[in-house]
């Protein structure tokens, strides 16, 4: 229990710092560079795919920063837009810039997606995500930075597949220090078929 606690107020901590240690107006100019892919208020832009990143956790989007930079992801030749990230990661000059991107993200609101749920099983959907992935990543998709689960919902339903296929098919995840990534590779191959895919990510996208 003593443990439990300890590990319990390490972890609040170390989130604190990064919240402290960030500086959002030279996050916000850090951004510039990305606005093309991610949108001006970090609202994704489905034509290029890049995701929705208003909103997100600020210590997931420091950590797969800092993956992406160190190429723990976006290595795989078959990840055509995990490589373009990788690139774009490697530009930033610092740990600190890192972090002061993460914490202007994170501090935007969170902008909804168009929900297109049409032809789901619902019923399936809820069930299917629950059974799946709703331990870790919550009841309504919206994470959980203690398991340091990110946020689902929010992001849209292609980048949302293409990433649960990466993670099945080894492209993401397969890198040894990854111990999260391995985590989710190995959780990638819970949902039966492709359409309880695709209506587990009508669930998400609907929340």
């Amino acid at each position: 229990m003593t443990y439990f606690l300890m590990l319990c107020t390490g972890l609040l901590l170390a989130l604190a710092n990064v919240v402290q240690g960030a500086d959002t107006s030279a996050g916000a100019r850090v951004y510039d560079s990305c606005m093309a892919c991610h949108g001006a208020g970090g609202e994704g832009n489905v034509t290029v795919g890049g995701p929705a990143l208003a909103g997100q956790h600020e210590a997931y989007l420091v950590r797969q920063l800092k993956n992406f930079r160190a190429g723990l992801r976006g290595a795989d030749a078959s990840d055509a837009r995990g490589m373009q990230m990788r690139g774009m990661a490697a530009a930033l000059a610092d740990d600190a810039a890192v972090g002061d991107v993460a914490a202007y993200l994170a501090g935007l609101p969170q902008q909804a997606q168009n929900a297109k749920t049409a032809g789901a099983d619902m019923r399936n959907a809820e069930n299917q995500y629950n059974a799946a992935c709703g331990a870790c990543h919550g009841g309504q998709a919206q994470g959980n930075v203690g398991l340091r689960s990110p946020r689902l919902a929010g992001l849209d339903a292609a980048y949302l597949k293409l990433q649960y296929q990466n993670f099945g098919a080894g492209i993401r995840g397969s890198h040894p220090d990854d111990r999260l990534g391995q985590q989710m590779k190995m959780m990638a191959t819970m949902l039966p078929s492709e359409k309880d895919l695709d209506d587990v990510v009508a669930f998400i996208v609907s929340q």
